[in-house]
């Protein structure tokens, strides 16, 4: 291409002194200077006009523009598109722009056409991968699983987690397993699923032993994996894991972790969301709901917003139903509610306590007026599932000592042992 034929020369000059400047130029005249430069030297400026539309899209977007942000944020994608392809960080540049853009359509409840970037951005990972510019021929994918599980098409999910979660190993990282595993029992691999989750307990359980892992993370898994087992009917299987979890728990009952560890909620807050799936209505592409396994800052804005949209109303669901002794309902609603309460406070990480030990202390004591209530519910079933929720997140809230003593009650109560006294917690 012949640029002095198509360049305006004094354009190009303009925007060379506007960047040159003393004064920093705004953002806005950044993309006004970027645009004319991108048409001279394409190599040098391509990335530089994407950097400055997705961040000059974001401050328009803060004051209400949000269809002047899916203009700026469109073209930045596009100017991501026209990077060379034998640019060595093209792939890892393409994808963060179509990641951004594929936000902001989510944002602005263009659901269809952020599918499509989705399913674009994929395959830019698969290309990068061919050309040696990314390491992972998974890379790129997680977003287009994330929305084929919010819209219930979990056997396709299952398989992009699967290739990226295979890509990766030795290596088993909690994220990637967590959501293929989700997957796979979603699409009702259950056997492939237990398979999967069991590599990462697996897994854990060696990190422990060498201090790499906290205490906590293991009884997590081990608690999901026994649910895991009882909803496959391994009945063996999951009362081992109960017991494992239970002596984990007196570990730390006694000594805490052997080590400090940063915020880890999200561990915790992430499986226990997971554990609720069955009582959430199946996904659509007209009614997408949570990419349960994942982690919630990587679900589509529209689902998470409806998620937490749900808490005054289940609030008040629970309340009615319990006035008017209906239980079993008002138990049912109460799960909803402690599990999108729970994704709501997760950012409060060493606060969590205020607002969340209130909820699940009225788990447990709706469910004990349920044990003992005429309704035909199974023996303790419900009692045992509240206490299990209670005693994960006091692991969560590092209070030790009575995570174990919940849990102690709920091994008696689904394995038969000798049922504990109550003791009534102030």
């Amino acid at each position: 291409m012949n640029h002095s034929e198509n360049v305006d020369h004094d354009a190009v000059l303009r925007a060379r002194t506007m960047l040159l400047g003393s004064d920093l130029p705004s953002l806005s005249q950044q993309v006004q200077a970027y645009r004319v430069l991108a048409q001279v030297s394409p190599a040098a400026y391509l990335p530089k006009l994407t950097r400055a539309l997705v961040s000059y899209g974001y401050e328009v977007g803060d004051r209400g523009g949000l269809e002047m942000r899916l203009a700026l944020h469109a073209e930045a994608a596009d100017a991501g598109r026209r990077i060379d392809a034998g640019e060595p960080n093209r792939t890892e540049e393409l994808c963060h722009l179509l990641d951004v853009y594929q936000r902001t359509l989510l944002t602005a409840g263009r659901r269809a056409e952020a599918f499509a970037v989705g399913e674009e951005k994929a395959e830019a990972g698969r290309l990068g991968f061919e050309r040696g510019q990314v390491a992972s021929p998974g890379y790129g994918q997680g977003r287009l699983a994330q929305m084929l599980a919010e819209e219930g098409r979990h056997a396709e999910a299952a398989d992009v987690c699967g290739r990226y979660a295979r890509s990766r190993r030795p290596e088993v990282c909690f994220w990637t397993t967590v959501e293929w595993a989700a997957e796979l029992d979603a699409a009702g691999r259950h056997e492939e699923a237990l398979a999967a989750f069991t590599e990462l307990v697996n897994d854990t359980r060696s990190k422990v032993e060498v201090d790499t892992s906290p205490l906590a993370n293991l009884v997590w898994e081990l608690v999901h994996r026994s649910r895991m087992f009882d909803a496959a009917g391994h009945r063996r299987e999951a009362r081992a894991d109960r017991q494992e979890a239970l002596l984990v728990l007196a570990r730390l009952a006694e000594a805490g972790e052997p080590k400090v560890w940063s915020n880890i909620l999200t561990w915790w807050v992430t499986l226990f969301a997971l554990s609720g799936r069955a009582a959430e209505p199946a996904g659509s592409r007209d009614a997408p709901v949570p990419p349960f396994g994942a982690d919630y800052l990587h679900w589509s804005p529209d689902t998470r917003e409806a998620y937490f949209g749900d808490i005054p109303a289940l609030e008040a669901e629970v309340a009615e139903l319990t006035e008017a002794g209906r239980l079993t309902e008002a138990m049912a609603a109460h799960h909803r509610l402690a599990r999108r309460s729970a994704v709501f406070q997760e950012k409060r990480t060493y606060r969590i306590e205020d607002p969340l030990l209130p909820l699940f202390d009225e788990g447990v004591a709706l469910a004990r007026r349920l044990d003992i209530s005429p309704e035909p519910v199974g023996s303790g079933a419900e009692l045992a599932r509240t206490l299990t929720d209670r005693a994960m997140f006091l692991v969560a809230a590092k209070r030790y000592e009575e995570a174990h003593a919940d849990f102690v009650e709920v091994v008696a109560l689904l394995d038969g042992a000798i049922r504990p006294p109550i003791v009534t917690r102030t």
